[in-house]
C-alpha cells in the first residue's frame, strides 16, 4: 500500500470513530449519529435521511415542523436551548413556535424507524461479504466486523480486526514480552537493554568456562574460580600482576612485595607476617560477622513493620473500592432515577398539552376561538416574532375530522401588512382511516361583531384536486382559506370587533353527508 493510500484510509478510519463515539457515555439507545451512506444497498430515499447529520436515520424523532431527526442529533440540537429548524429555513417553510426545536418537543417516529430498519444492508468495509437489513446490521454487525480497519493502540499501525491478535502477538514493536530468565515485562525494543541488566542472565566464566551462571551469582563464583584471573587491586600504580580467585582476598588484604620490602618487613619473616596478618583478618571477620547479625536483626524487625504496613494498606485499599463501587453503583441509580423523572416530566407535559386540547375541543364542527391580549401579539405579528398562530384542535364529531384555524394577525401572502388573514387547517386524526378523502364540507370563517351586528363572514368550499385537504400523512396539511379576511384599517379604528382587547374568531363546519 502506497504511503497516499496509507493516509487516506486513516482520515476514513478517524472519521469513522468519530462518527461512533457518543458525547458522553450512555446506556441509551440514541446515543450515536445516523449511519453512514455507503451501507445502503440500494439508493438512499430523502424521508430516511436525518436533517441534521444527512446520514440515515438511527432511531428517529420527528419534530413538530414535520422534519425528522436521528434521536442522538436531536438530542444535540436542543441541549444547549431552543434552536431553528435548519431544514425549515433552507426550505422557506420557518413558522413560529412550530418550527422551534425545544426540548421535548419531538416525537419518536416508529414507522419510519422500521422503514429504515427494514432497508437492505451490505458491509462497507473491502474484503466482507454479509448483507442483510439494517437492523441486523446495527445488532449484530456494526463494529464487529472482522474486515474492519483500525489502530493499533500501542505502535498505531493500520490493520484488519482479525489480524490485531497476531500483530499483538508477533509484528507490534510496541509489544510487551516476559523475560525467559527473570520473567520481568519489558517493551520488545529494549530487549537489549533488558540482557544487559537482567539478574538471571546466563554468563560464561572466562576463567573455566562455565555457561549458564545467572549475572546475579556471577561476581560469587569468580572469587573462588581458581582458573580465573584477576588484575592486582594495585594495577592503577603499575603492578601488572594477575592473581586467581583463591587468592582474591589476599591480594585485596595484602600491599605488593615491593612495598613490603619498603617499610622493612623480612622476606625471611614472611610467613610470620602472613600468620599475624591471618589472624587480624579472622579477627576482622568476626566482627563483620557480629555487626551483619545485628543488621540481619534489624532488618527481620522492618520486615515485620513492613509487613504489617503492606496488611494495614491492603485492607485499606480493598475498603476503598468496595466504596468505590457503592458509589458508582449510587451514581448508576441517580442516573436511572434522573432518566426516570425526565421521562416522567415529558409524559405529563404531554398530557397537560393533550388535556387543554381535550378541554378547548369541540365535537360538532362549530369552534369559537378567543383570542385575548390581541394588542400585543399584534405587535409581535407585525414585528416578525410570531407572525401566526393556531387555535386548538375542534372535531365534526368524536370521531369525525380533525382541523384547526391558522390566523395571520398582520397578513399573509397578497393580505401582508393590509388584511388579517385567515386559515383552515386539516389534521391528522385517530380516525382518518374511517372517514371519506378528501375532505368536501362547507367552511365558514367569522370574526364576529361583539355587538352581534354585522359578523365578517367568508365561506368557501375545499377544492378537492388541492392537497390541502387530502388525507394527512403528517400533523396537518397546509393551510387553505382567506388571505383577505378582514382589512386591517376596519381593526385600527374605533370598532366593535375587539373588546377588552380580545377578538372572537368562528369556524362552522357544514356537516351535511356525514
Amino acid at each position: 500500500m502506497t504511503d497516499r493510500g496509507k493516509c487516506v484510509i486513516l482520515l476514513h478510519v478517524r472519521g469513522e470513530m468519530a462518527a461512533q463515539e457518543p458525547s458522553p457515555p450512555s446506556s441509551l439507545e440514541g446515543n450515536k449519529p445516523g449511519f453512514p451512506k455507503n451501507i445502503l444497498a440500494n439508493n438512499l430515499e430523502e424521508k430516511h435521511m436525518c436533517n441534521s447529520c444527512l446520514k440515515i436515520l438511527r432511531r428517529p424523532l420527528q419534530a413538530q415542523c414535520g422534519h425528522r431527526f436521528c434521536s442522538f442529533c436531536f438530542n444535540k440540537i436542543v441541549s444547549s436551548g431552543p434552536h431553528k429548524c435548519s431544514a425549515c429555513i433552507k426550505e422557506d417553510l420557518f413558522e413560529d413556535p412550530t418550527s422551534i426545536l425545544k426540548e421535548g418537543g419531538a416525537f419518536p417516529d416508529n414507522a419510519a424507524r422500521r422503514e429504515v430498519e427494514a432497508l437492505a444492508a451490505v458491509c462497507p468495509n473491502e474484503g466482507c461479504t454479509w448483507t442483510g437489513n439494517i437492523k441486523e446490521y446495527e445488532v449484530n454487525h456494526e463494529g464487529k466486523c472482522d474486515f474492519m480497519i483500525i489502530l493499533c493502540p500501542s505502535c498505531k499501525e493500520l490493520m484488519r480486526t482479525n489480524e490485531l491478535e497476531r500483530h499483538n502477538e508477533r509484528e507490534c514493536p510496541e509489544r510487551t514480552l516476559n523475560c525467559k530468565y527473570c520473567k520481568e515485562p519489558f517493551h520488545f525494543k529494549n530487549i537489549k537493554a533488558h540482557d544487559e541488566i537482567c539478574p538471571k542472565y546466563p554468563m560464561i566464566c572466562e576463567g573455566c568456562a562455565k555457561k549458564k551462571i545467572p549475572r546475579e551469582k556471577y561476581v560469587d563464583h569468580i572469587k573462588f574460580c581458581s582458573k580465573f584471573r584477576a588484575p592486582c587491586r594495585f594495577h592503577v600504580v603499575g603492578c601488572d600482576m594477575s592473581v586467581s580467585g583463591l587468592y582474591f582476598i589476599i591480594t585485596i588484604c595484602m600491599p605488593p612485595l615491593s612495598l613490603l620490602g619498603e617499610i622493612g618487613v623480612d622476606f625471611l619473616r614472611l610467613p610470620v607476617f602472613v600468620n599475624v596478618l591471618a589472624l587480624t583478618l579472622l579477627r576482622r571477620c568476626q566482627e563483620l560477622e557480629l555487626k551483619v547479625g545485628t543488621f540481619e536483626n534489624i532488618v527481620c524487625v522492618l520486615n515485620r513493620e513492613m509487613e504489617r504496613s503492606s496488611t494495614t494498606i491492603e485492607a485499606y485499599n480493598r475498603q476503598h473500592r468496595l466504596d468505590q463501587d457503592k458509589v458508582e453503583i449510587l451514581n448508576n441509580k441517580v442516573r436511572q432515577l434522573e432518566r426516570t423523572v425526565g421521562l416522567r416530566d415529558l409524559s405529563i407535559v404531554e398530557m397537560e398539552g393533550n388535556i387543554r386540547e381535550m378541554s378547548a375541543a369541540t365535537f360538532d364542527g362549530i369552534f369559537v376561538w378567543k383570542i385575548s391580549d390581541f394588542t400585543k401579539k399584534r405587535q409581535d405579528a407585525v414585528a416578525g416574532r410570531a407572525p401566526a398562530m393556531f387555535s386548538p384542535a375542534f372535531f365534526t364529531s368524536k370521531y369525525g375530522y380533525k382541523m384547526c384555524l391558522r390566523i395571520y394577525l398582520n397578513g399573509d401572502g397578497t393580505g401582508r401588512a393590509s388584511h388579517l388573514s385567515l386559515f383552515f387547517v386539516v389534521m391528522r386524526g385517530h380516525s382518518d382511516a374511517l372517514l371519506k378523502w378528501p375532505f368536501n364540507q362547507k367552511v365558514t370563517l367569522m370574526l364576529l361583531d361583539q355587538n352581534n351586528r354585522e359578523h365578517i363572514i367568508d365561506a368557501f368550499r375545499p377544492d378537492i384536486s388541492s392537497s390541502s385537504f387530502q388525507r394527512p400523512v403528517s400533523d396537518m396539511n397546509i393551510a387553505s382559506g382567506c388571505p383577505l379576511f378582514c382589512p386591517l384599517p376596519k381593526l385600527d379604528t374605533k370598532n366593535s370587533y375587539i373588546r377588552d382587547d380580545t377578538i372572537f374568531i368562528k369556524a362552522i363546519v357544514d356537516l351535511t353527508g356525514l
